[in-house]
């Protein structure tokens, strides 16, 4: 008896090759020019978006302002309606806004220009003798809470006797003022040539006098941008002036309240308001913004 040897195992066929102009199945690319497009067409949209959600308000408050209290409730009447600058008018009449501007002007020119006597030397000792811990020590003074400081503060202003003034007012806005302005004045410096001084003291300069002829004349840009910025913050601060402020030295922000009763709101007399403290500062921003974004970038880069 004979064993069955089983055939063996024909080979795998291996596929055969694709013919010569046989269409092959693959993802179709995108252009150059239509991954531009798309691309234009995302940041468009974003930008948008964010335009939107940042203008609406003021838009919204604008409109509100130029309405009486009835159109402003009715939202039936959010378009339709008869402009009016009854608001505006008793803004500057009856509730006396523009006592509350000169005071809020008064309050920031004088924070800011104290704050550059000060900060503009420390800024430059920081840069020049490589401080770095003092600048993020000073930015930690703007970052804390200043409800953390009302109490202390307000504690020994009245034990001095001086909560209500212009004085205690100033001083509280220097706080603000000062890191902002030792920031950008000290990454300032940093990016600047110390040549020029050096050269200037070899021709018999001082110092101080190489410091007031040489480095502040070419950080017109830096001071300006500090200076700017100072000013906005400080027109801006609600918690100091809440607490430390008094009827003679009340600032725009707290005088809004004024339109706040205890069973009402004037709205349109609020939305005059707002717009009162809120157009000027972004005129201003409009205006120089190309100059503030030129002086933090120079700021940045050359340091």
């Amino acid at each position: 008896m004979t064993a069955t040897v089983p055939p063996p195992a024909a080979p795998p066929i291996a596929p055969a090759p694709p013919r010569s102009g046989t269409p092959t199945h693959r993802p179709a690319r995108m252009s150059a020019k239509g991954r531009r497009t798309l691309g234009s067409v995302a940041r468009f949209v974003t930008i948008g978006i964010v335009a939107l959600l940042f203008l609406f308000p003021i838009f919204w408050m604008i409109l509100a302002s130029l309405k009486n209290n009835i159109d402003i409730v009715d939202p039936s009447r959010t378009f339709d309606f008869v402009p009016t600058f009854e608001n505006f008018i008793n803004v500057f009449t009856v509730a006396d806004f523009g006592r509350f501007t000169f005071n809020s002007f008064v309050i920031a020119f004088a924070a800011t220009a104290i704050s550059l006597v000060l900060g503009l030397p420390a800024a430059y000792a920081i840069a020049r003798y490589t401080v770095r811990s003092a600048t993020a020590f000073i930015l930690l003074a703007r970052v804390i809470p200043g409800v953390s400081l009302l109490i202390p503060w307000y504690y020994l202003f009245a034990q001095v006797g001086i909560v209500g003034t212009f004085q205690v007012m100033i001083l509280s806005h220097i706080f603000v003022s000062l890191p902002i302005i030792v920031a950008i004045m000290a990454s300032f410096f940093e990016g600047m040539s110390i040549e020029l001084e050096e050269a200037a003291q070899i021709d018999g300069l001082s110092l101080l006098g190489a410091f007031l002829r040489i480095t502040l004349p070419l950080s017109v840009p830096g001071i300006a941008t500090a200076s700017i910025l100072s000013f906005i913050f400080s027109w801006n601060n609600f918690l100091f002036a809440l607490v430390l402020s008094g009827n003679d030295t009340k600032t725009l922000p707290v005088a809004i309240f004024n339109f706040i009763a205890y069973a009402s709101v004037d709205w349109g007399g609020l939305m005059a308001a707002s717009v009162v403290i809120t157009v000027p500062v972004m005129l201003v921003a409009l205006f120089v913004q190309r100059y503030i974004v030129s002086g933090l970038t120079a700021g940045a880069t050359k340091g």
